[in-house]
């Protein structure tokens, strides 16, 4: 894809789906890649295939949750290349459980990830970005950050907020004339590991919410979304819709306004296996 060759990409979460695919994509565009994620063994996986296809590579485990680690990190990977252009604040995690049932620490645990991990990324990368001249923050957020649905109340929080988070950053970034540009992914149902590997509320069988993710919602492939995303930001979107699942809620949640929660609780109900 053009527009990324001996740019200077960031991604979190890169030790597998869309993280991982998205690296691939950019180093194969010429980008050299920092990779990071907890999961060290899929991380690996990652750095193998960028080094198969010559591109240069930085692996790191990193756990987005910790803001000093990430400061260090930004810091690290701009010394290793010179410069930093692109951050893509993907990391995420899972949850289900209705908020009369969900613990604290369940929902703490889901901010802290979803979003104060991309708080985290974008602080720590974002003077480093203006000193590029050509900088670029790309911000995961999800179809659950454009509407919300029952029994994920922890995880719409999250989205919603890495939403607003991104969308007033990029008009901040607009007044202040800097070079930097932002985007706001959201992707629909994507086949990743992300719902195999969500928590759930006591009573949940999480194995089952996955298999009914896996089979009846992910239609996207992590390749497909990483082409998706890239050209969004090759263009400059300030909103990137993953996927035809996405793109059509999209025009619902518009068409109908606030009146969705009226509609959705029944289709979820048909797709979320019963509590024991």
């Amino acid at each position: 894809m053009q527009g990324f060759a001996g740019k200077v990409a960031v991604v979190t979460g890169a030790g597998s789906g869309i993280g991982q695919a998205l690296a691939v994509e950019l180093g194969r565009s010429g980008a050299h890649v920092a990779i990071s994620d907890i999961d060290t063994e899929g991380l690996a996986v990652t750095e193998e295939r960028l080094k198969a296809i010559g591109a240069q590579v930085k692996t790191d485990r990193l756990n987005v949750t910790e803001r000093e680690a990430f400061q260090l990190y930004a810091d690290g990977v701009a010394g290793h290349f010179g410069k930093v252009n692109q951050i893509y604040n993907n990391a995420g995690i899972a949850f289900t459980g209705d908020v009369e049932v969900s613990q604290y620490k369940d929902i703490e645990r889901v901010m802290d990830v979803d979003f104060w991990g991309v708080v985290n990324g974008t602080k720590s990368f974002l003077p480093h970005l203006i000193a590029s001249g050509d900088g670029h923050v790309v911000n995961v957020s999800s179809v659950f950050g454009l509407f919300a649905v029952p029994g994920q109340a922890a995880y719409n929080a999250a989205k919603f907020a890495v939403r607003g988070f991104t969308e007033a950053l990029r008009q901040e970034m607009a007044l202040a004339d800097h070079t930097v540009k932002v985007t706001c992914v959201h992707p629909g149902g994507i086949k990743t590991a992300i719902a195999r590997n969500a928590s759930a509320a006591e009573g949940l069988d999480a194995e089952e919410l996955a298999k009914t993710f896996d089979k009846k919602l992910a239609s996207t492939t992590p390749e497909k979304a990483a082409k998706i995303i890239l050209d969004g930001v090759r263009k400059n979107k300030a909103r990137v819709l993953v996927g035809n699942d996405a793109k059509v809620f999209d025009i619902v949640i518009r068409a109908v306004g606030a009146h969705y929660q009226s509609l959705f609780p029944k289709a979820v109900a048909k797709l979320t296996p019963p509590a024991h």
